[in-house]
Protein backbone atom coordinates (compact mmCIF):
# COMPACT_ATOMS: atom_id res chain seq x y z
CA UNK A 1 0.00 0.00 0.00
CA UNK A 2 1.56 2.79 -1.18
CA UNK A 3 0.42 6.23 0.08
CA UNK A 4 1.65 9.73 -0.56
CA UNK A 5 1.36 12.96 1.16
CA UNK A 6 2.18 16.00 0.03
CA UNK A 7 3.27 18.71 3.14
CA UNK A 8 2.74 21.90 0.50
CA UNK A 9 -0.73 20.85 -0.48
CA UNK A 10 -2.78 23.04 1.93
CA UNK A 11 -4.40 20.38 3.91
CA UNK A 12 -3.94 18.52 7.09
CA UNK A 13 -1.86 15.72 6.30
CA UNK A 14 -4.38 12.84 8.07
CA UNK A 15 -6.78 14.52 6.02
CA UNK A 16 -4.81 13.45 2.53
CA UNK A 17 -4.24 10.41 4.62
CA UNK A 18 -7.89 9.45 5.11
CA UNK A 19 -8.85 10.30 1.38
CA UNK A 20 -6.17 8.45 -0.06
CA UNK A 21 -7.69 5.43 2.05
CA UNK A 22 -11.17 5.92 0.56
CA UNK A 23 -10.24 6.32 -2.27
CA UNK A 24 -8.54 3.10 -1.80
CA UNK A 25 -11.64 1.55 -0.69
CA UNK A 26 -13.59 3.04 -3.11
CA UNK A 27 -11.60 1.40 -6.27
CA UNK A 28 -11.07 -1.97 -4.46
CA UNK A 29 -7.25 -1.43 -3.65
CA UNK A 30 -8.51 -1.95 0.15
CA UNK A 31 -11.17 -4.61 0.45
CA UNK A 32 -13.45 -5.68 3.43
CA UNK A 33 -11.82 -7.50 5.53
CA UNK A 34 -8.51 -6.42 4.63
CA UNK A 35 -6.09 -5.79 7.51
CA UNK A 36 -4.68 -1.79 6.89
CA UNK A 37 -0.93 -1.38 7.55
CA UNK A 38 -0.36 -0.69 11.46
CA UNK A 39 0.02 3.03 12.42
CA UNK A 40 3.71 2.87 13.21
CA UNK A 41 4.33 0.85 9.54
CA UNK A 42 2.32 3.79 8.09
CA UNK A 43 3.98 6.31 9.98
CA UNK A 44 7.42 5.63 9.49
CA UNK A 45 6.90 5.65 5.77
CA UNK A 46 5.82 8.58 5.22
CA UNK A 47 7.73 10.18 7.74
CA UNK A 48 4.75 11.55 10.12
CA UNK A 49 3.87 11.80 13.37
CA UNK A 50 2.36 8.58 14.89
CA UNK A 51 -0.46 10.38 15.97
CA UNK A 52 -1.23 12.55 12.95
CA UNK A 53 -1.86 8.48 11.21
CA UNK A 54 -3.77 7.53 14.78
CA UNK A 55 -6.07 10.67 13.56
CA UNK A 56 -6.62 9.37 10.43
CA UNK A 57 -7.80 6.05 11.71
CA UNK A 58 -9.81 7.95 14.19
CA UNK A 59 -11.67 9.77 12.01
CA UNK A 60 -12.13 6.54 9.30
CA UNK A 61 -13.23 4.36 12.62
CA UNK A 62 -15.97 7.17 13.23
CA UNK A 63 -17.53 6.96 9.84
CA UNK A 64 -17.35 2.71 10.28
CA UNK A 65 -15.06 2.95 7.45
CA UNK A 66 -12.45 0.87 9.19
CA UNK A 67 -12.82 -1.29 12.85
CA UNK A 68 -10.29 -2.16 14.91
CA UNK A 69 -9.68 -5.81 15.84
CA UNK A 70 -8.24 -6.54 19.03
CA UNK A 71 -4.61 -7.96 18.72
CA UNK A 72 -4.94 -8.38 14.78
CA UNK A 73 -4.94 -4.47 13.41
CA UNK A 74 -7.47 -2.58 11.65
CA UNK A 75 -9.98 -4.08 9.06
CA UNK A 76 -11.95 -2.27 6.11
CA UNK A 77 -16.13 -2.92 7.13
CA UNK A 78 -18.03 -4.72 5.19
CA UNK A 79 -20.04 -1.37 4.32
CA UNK A 80 -16.94 0.79 3.83
CA UNK A 81 -17.08 0.03 -0.50
CA UNK A 82 -20.18 1.76 -0.66
CA UNK A 83 -19.86 4.30 1.39
CA UNK A 84 -16.37 5.46 -0.14
CA UNK A 85 -17.65 5.02 -3.67
CA UNK A 86 -20.47 7.51 -2.69
CA UNK A 87 -17.71 9.98 -1.01
CA UNK A 88 -15.09 9.98 -3.83
CA UNK A 89 -18.02 10.74 -6.55
CA UNK A 90 -19.15 13.64 -4.18
CA UNK A 91 -16.05 15.01 -3.83
CA UNK A 92 -15.04 14.88 -6.99
CA UNK A 93 -18.07 16.24 -8.55
CA UNK A 94 -17.65 19.53 -5.81
CA UNK A 95 -13.95 19.67 -7.04
CA UNK A 96 -14.94 19.82 -10.73
CA UNK A 97 -17.63 22.11 -10.13
CA UNK A 98 -15.50 24.53 -8.31
CA UNK A 99 -12.67 24.01 -11.33
CA UNK A 100 -15.33 24.27 -14.40
CA UNK A 101 -17.34 27.80 -12.65
CA UNK A 102 -13.53 29.38 -11.94
CA UNK A 103 -13.07 28.71 -15.73
CA UNK A 104 -16.62 30.51 -16.65
CA UNK A 105 -16.22 33.14 -14.45
CA UNK A 106 -12.56 33.79 -15.97
CA UNK A 107 -14.28 34.69 -18.64
CA UNK A 108 -13.61 31.51 -20.82
CA UNK A 109 -16.73 30.21 -22.99
CA UNK A 110 -18.46 27.01 -22.71
CA UNK A 111 -17.13 25.96 -25.85
CA UNK A 112 -13.09 26.58 -24.59
CA UNK A 113 -13.77 24.78 -21.36
CA UNK A 114 -15.83 21.49 -22.82
CA UNK A 115 -13.00 21.37 -25.26
CA UNK A 116 -10.42 21.22 -22.48
CA UNK A 117 -12.41 18.71 -20.81
CA UNK A 118 -12.66 16.75 -23.32
CA UNK A 119 -8.79 16.75 -24.22
CA UNK A 120 -8.20 15.59 -21.01
CA UNK A 121 -10.71 12.76 -20.47
CA UNK A 122 -9.00 11.37 -24.18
Amino acid sequence: MFFHIDPANGQPIYSQLVRQIKFAIADSTLRPGQLLPSVRQISTDLAVNPNTVARAFQELQSENLIETLRGRGVMVTKEAPAACRKQRKTFIASRVSEVLNEALQSGMSTEDVRQLVEKHLK
